[in-house]
Order: C-alpha cells, then sequence, then structure tokens
C-alpha cells in the first residue's frame, strides 16, 4: 500500500468532493474516491439521456450525478477536481473559492502521492514523441516505467503499484499546469508558440502555465529547455534546479546539440541522424531533448539504441500505408501550424496536404509561406479552410497554381481528391494545422477516420 496515497484520501473523507468532467481521466478518479468512502458528487455538461453506461455504473457505485447544461449550477463543496480542459478562472470555480473550497485536479493529486521520481514533459510541439522516447529510453535502461498524463493514461489509479525505485513518465498539457503548486524531479519544455488561444485569454496565460512545470522544482532538479526557442529560453534564469539545454543551431554549455549529421551530447558524440528511425529534424530535436532528461537514469548508448529501432507513435507522421507508388501519411496530431510546418519539413520532396480543422484563433501567416515552399496540392476542409487558403494566397512566393488549391466539404472528400491527383511518387499527408473538433471528437478519432478511408481506396 502506498502510504502517501492512503494519506491523501483519507484526509478526504467526511469532506464533501465535487468532480468537474466525467470524462476518461476523471472517471478512475471518481471510483478511486468512491472506494475510499468519500462522499463524490459528479458533474458533466452531457444530458443525462446520452451518458455512456460507464457513467451510470458510478452513479450505482454511489457517486451523485449532476449532468445536463446547469452542472456547474447550486453546487457546494470542500474540495473540487477540475477537468484538464476546463479553466480554472471560469465563475463557476471562483464562487466555489469563495465559500471556501480547494479547487484542484487528478494531476495534482497524482503529483501529491507519486512514490517515484516524475519526468515531466509540455511544449506546443513533441509532446507526445518525446514522452514516449524518455520512457523507451528509460525501459532500454532496465527501469519500470510508468507512462501517462496527457498521453491518455491516468495515473492516480496506478499509484499504489508505484516503487520509490520506478520512475514515472508523465505528458502534461497546459490546461493540467495551470495553477499547478507542484514541479517533477525533471523537466521539460519542447518547445512554446501560440496554441490553445481559443481557452487561455491570451499568450502571456499560456507561457505562465507551462511555466509551473519548473517553477516549483528544487535545489538538485533538472530542467531541460529548447536553446533555439526564446520563450523557452528565456525560463533559465528563473530556473530553481539546474538547466541542460538542446539545439540544432548552436553549442549550448551544457546539453545536446546536432553538429552536421551528428548529435553529441556533453561534447561526446551518441549517433547521427541516419541512425535515427523516426523522419524529420524535429524528432531530431526530440531525441537531444530525451537524451538530456534521461542523463540521469540512462546512457547516451541506451537513446542511439531506441533511436535506431523506435518506429514512431500512432497519428505522427505516421505511415499508413504505400498504395500504387503514393505514400499516406497519417499526421493527425498536427494541431497547430508550427506542429504541420514540422511535418512538411520532415520530407524532401513537395507533398499532397489535407489541412484545416476547428479554429483555435491561432494565426496562419506563418503557414502560408511554408505551404508555398513544401506542398503541391492543398486540400482544405473544416472551419479554417477559407483562413489557411487567405494565407496561402497572402504568402510573398505565391504564384497561381503552385501550390494548387482545392476545397471540400468533407474528410472522405479530401482523400478521394487526394488519390484522384496523386501520382506513382508522391506523398500525401493528413497534417490538418488545426484541432478536429469542428468534425471530430479529438485527433485520435481523425487519425483513424483518415486511415479507415485511406485503406478504403
Amino acid at each position: 500500500m502506498n502510504s502517501l496515497m492512503k494519506s491523501y484520501f483519507n484526509a478526504l473523507r467526511g469532506k464533501r468532493t465535487v468532480v468537474l468532467g466525467i470524462g476518461v481521466s476523471n472517471r478512475p478518479l471518481i471510483r478511486l474516491l468512491l472506494q475510499y468512502g468519500i462522499s463524490v458528487t459528479a458533474c458533466d455538461k452531457t444530458p443525462r439521456e446520452d451518458l455512456e453506461p460507464e457513467v451510470l455504473e458510478l452513479e450505482q457505485a454511489g457517486a451523485v450525478l449532476h449532468v445536463g447544461p446547469d452542472y456547474l449550477e447550486n453546487l457546494t463543496a470542500d474540495v473540487v477536481f477540475r477537468t484538464p480542459g476546463m479553466h480554472p478562472n471560469i465563475p463557476a470555480l471562483q464562487k466555489l473559492r469563495e465559500q471556501g473550497a480547494v479547487v484542484t485536479s487528478e494531476m495534482e493529486a497524482f503529483f501529491s502521492v507519486c512514490p517515484c521520481p516524475i519526468v515531466a514533459v509540455t511544449g506546443s510541439d513533441g509532446k507526445t514523441t518525446t514522452t514516449t522516447l524518455i520512457a523507451e529510453i528509460l525501459r532500454h535502461a532496465g527501469k519500470t516505467v510508468w507512462i501517462g498524463g496527457n498521453i491518455g493514461q491516468p495515473l492516480l489509479p496506478l499509484a499504489d503499484q508505484m516503487a520509490p525505485d520506478h520512475l514515472a513518465v508523465v505528458e502534461l498539457s497546459s490546461f493540467q499546469l495551470m495553477n499547478m503548486t507542484q514541479s517533477p524531479h525533471i523537466a521539460v519544455v519542447t518547445n512554446l508558440a501560440p496554441n490553445h488561444l481559443d481557452i487561455h485569454k491570451d499568450m502571456e496565460e499560456y507561457v505562465r502555465a507551462k511555466e509551473n512545470i519548473y517553477l516549483h522544482q528544487r535545489a538538485g532538479d533538472l530542467l531541460v529547455l529548447n536553446l533555439d526557442n526564446d520563450i523557452t529560453a528565456s525560463f533559465a534564469p528563473k530556473a530553481p534546479g539546474n538547466v541542460s539545454w538542446f539545439s540544432r543551431k548552436s553549442v549550448p554549455p551544457c546539453g545536446a546539440w546536432l553538429e552536421g549529421d551528428t548529435v553529441y551530447f556533453q561534447g561526446k558524440a551518441v549517433m547521427t541522424r541516419s541512425g535515427i528511425l523516426l523522419p524529420g529534424l524535429h524528432n531530431v530535436e526530440n531525441y537531444m531533448a530525451a537524451l538530456c532528461a534521461t542523463q540521469e537514469y540512462a546512457s547516451p548508448e541506451d537513446v542511439a539504441a531506441v533511436a535506431g529501432s523506435f518506429g514512431g507513435v500512432e497519428h505522427r507522421i505516421e505511415l499508413v500505408r504505400t498504395l500504387d507508388g503514393v505514400r499516406y501519411y497519417n499526421d493527425s496530431i498536427a494541431s497547430s501550424p508550427s506542429r504541420t510546418i514540422a511535418g512538411l519539413h520532415s520530407f524532401d520532396q513537395k507533398v499532397i496536404l489535407i489541412a484545416g480543422g476547428y479554429d483555435k484563433h491561432i494565426p496562419f501567416d506563418v503557414l502560408g509561406p511554408e505551404i508555398t515552399a513544401h506542398v503541391k496540392r492543398l486540400i482544405l476542409c473544416g472551419h479554417t479552410a477559407e483562413k489557411i487558403r487567405e494565407a496561402v494566397l497572402q504568402s510573398p512566393d505565391y504564384r497561381e497554381g503552385a501550390p494548387e488549391i482545392q476545397l471540400v466539404s468533407s474528410l472522405e472528400e479530401a482523400v478521394k481528391a487526394a488519390h484522384a491527383h496523386a501520382e506513382a511518387g508522391d506523398v500525401v499527408t493528413l497534417s490538418p494545422a488545426c484541432a478536429a473538433f469542428d468534425q471530430f471528437k479529438n485527433f485520435m478519432v481523425r487519425g483513424k477516420v483518415y486511415k479507415d478511408l485511406v485503406h478504403a481506396l
């Protein structure tokens, strides 16, 4: 039994607990609270008639459901667990705080009860791949590793199985980091660029949220930063612990860098670009970040071994199939312009690009010139189709027909259009530069639908 976990939940007994959001990440939390005999009101905007059977099972287990459009009204609580996507300063939460409630989250609870060192990764792009690489490297070094967080696996219910000599590798979003008062032993910030401005009130708030990954560290902890990104580079003077850098453009005072085609760490060659199975310079950056992050627990040889064998994460420049000499890639994770730009740079030829989706109010002006330089045919769908088209037309190097631009009404039409125009040797990639919420539940569902459509050709 994890004594930290037992103490944490025993302290909640007798308190009125509210869980806001009954999604995948919070359901295990609700079960845990009930197992410890804690009163739970579970709230969600989904109407009762649309609730999944698993949620109704929570009610049968003892949770009080407060659901529907008014789910945030008439709440009283001592402790509130908010869902990661909910802004912590919405009026309903402010009101609960004024009434004396403590507002926390499943991830904050995990940090409180985790018995082993935590390695956490955040950033605008590359979070999931870097998190996965760190876990793979640590496993190669013989460590027992638990991986989760924003990557899909809630870790709180698993904390009881963790031991002090294990390692927890966690991906953290800006929403999970907002209001966090604890930081991991090792923190990684891959890069920062405008993202999620549909929920964050401005870029400053987004950056402040990300900074919580290291601001509560102590002496002896480690912060890994991207030296080539102005925002992340500015964090170093505020770091309470040690700082390790990675860079493609210069040699940092401490850390990893790329020189020619060789990756170096602390002055020693570790691997070459040709020794990295994942395509693209952005994945070289991800490996350099992982190299810095694992230095306490693994060797550079472990990193090089994983680089030569790891084939990638689903929905991240994932080769779906080759049909009639045309390679179809699924890069549905690319929900921001910077992520799509990185994907375009992964190929040594102009591609057929399928893009567009939910509008997060991120400017596309930086994307226009990149599409002009790296795309032979642009197929657009979703709410942002016209905005992306306009960004391309306004690009200084755009010439009519370079690229060809086609607007369609659905992803199915986009795949059919790509197939109709692709020739042997072409690359077709879904790299939307936008979130999926205009047509799909999330980027994973979008990617799966795309793969099904490609396999059906």
